[in-house]
């Protein structure tokens, strides 16, 4: 009885040409376009390096607002107040936070099951969550931009002068709520552009939708910084 030979993957050929070239040329081969060097897919990895990034910047916008806030002699506002909403003739504390609070950690969980969906090759539900996602966070995006106006036009709160209190509240609330809103607004415009290409069948050829996780890897991110903003900043 004849031995069935069973020919390598194209990644196992590609590992073991790599280990047989030393030198200079194979640490190019190691890290050339269609390698795996860091055991996951070059998309996959700057991803990670791209959110680690990120990380040390939002930390260090949060350290300078916390430090702001603690050594200011000027009284800081009250957020139940500055962020209270008109409902009825009664005002709410927090409740506009409150629901874009709801409205991005519910993005979440369409974005994890759209990315379910995409494992499962199920393209057209992927797409469909993917844009449901990006709604719920043009909705998120939009209430700030309503909440930006109500403490502009309503409360008189500038970036270098607050009627409420300490001066420096205007400056870290817009900048540190405005680099985020623009993560958010950029999560939107990738979200929906994979979401078409995928329902354009882009990426059938390759039977690849790896696509979808990276862009979770990215949305995720910004639904984990908006927790620390909103504990930090609304709560505090």
């Amino acid at each position: 009885m004849s031995a069935v030979i069973v020919p390598p993957s194209p990644a196992t050929a590609q590992q073991q040409a790599g280990a047989a070239v030393g030198g200079l040329r194979g640490l190019v081969a190691d890290w050339s376009g269609d390698r795996q060097t860091f055991k996951v897919s070059w998309g996959k990895a700057m991803m990670w390096i791209f959110l680690l990034s990120d990380t040390f910047i939002f930390s260090c916008f949060l350290t300078g607002y916390m430090t702001v806030r603690v050594s200011t002699t000027v009284g800081w506002p009250n957020p139940s107040e500055v962020f209270a909403l008109n409902v009825g003739g009664v005002e709410v504390p927090m409740l506009l936070i409150a629901i874009m609070t709801f409205v991005l950690i519910s993005s979440s969980g369409t974005m994890a099951m759209a990315v379910n969906f995409a494992y499962r090759r199920d393209r057209i539900n992927a797409a469909t969550l993917m844009i449901v996602t990006g709604t719920l966070g043009e909705l998120f995006v939009g209430m700030q931009a309503f909440e930006w106006s109500k403490l502009i036009l309503g409360e008189g709160v500038r970036p270098w002068g607050n009627p409420m209190g300490a001066s420096q509240f205007g400056s870290a609330f817009f900048m540190i709520t405005g680099f985020h809103g623009l993560h958010v607004t950029c999560g939107v415009i990738y979200l929906f552009t994979v979401a078409f290409k995928l329902i354009r069948g882009d990426y059938e050829k390759a039977a690849n939708y790896q696509i979808v996780e990276i862009a979770g890897l990215y949305w995720h991110f910004v639904d984990l910084v908006w927790v620390f903003i909103f504990a930090l900043f609304y709560l505090w």
